[in-house]
């Protein structure tokens, strides 16, 4: 039997939360006053060694008020939901 240290970490960028907010409707680039949208994501990595170490994640984004309302014109989403894998390496 073969036992492996825990190696598992949750990001040091994550959980990350954001937010956006503007002052004034921008029409050409479909932005609404206000509270404009939000993301919240979480990465999951495991250190092989600190030189090598994989991740998977998930953030999802959503967008309100205005913006929502632009992205649905447009036949867009108003939410989102994106999946993240990736590789953290250094020499």
């Amino acid at each position: 039997m073969v036992l492996f240290p825990p190696r598992h970490f949750v990001s040091e960028r994550a959980p990350r939360a954001e937010i956006t907010l503007y002052g004034k409707d921008d029409v050409d680039n479909g932005l609404g006053s206000g509270l404009s949208d939000a993301a919240l994501g979480l990465r999951l990595r495991y250190e092989f060694s600190r030189q090598f170490a994989p991740y998977v994640g998930v953030e999802w984004t959503s967008k309100f008020g205005g913006t929502a309302d632009f992205a649905r014109a447009a036949d867009e989403p108003d939410a989102d939901t994106l999946w993240v894998v990736g590789l953290k390496f250094w020499l």
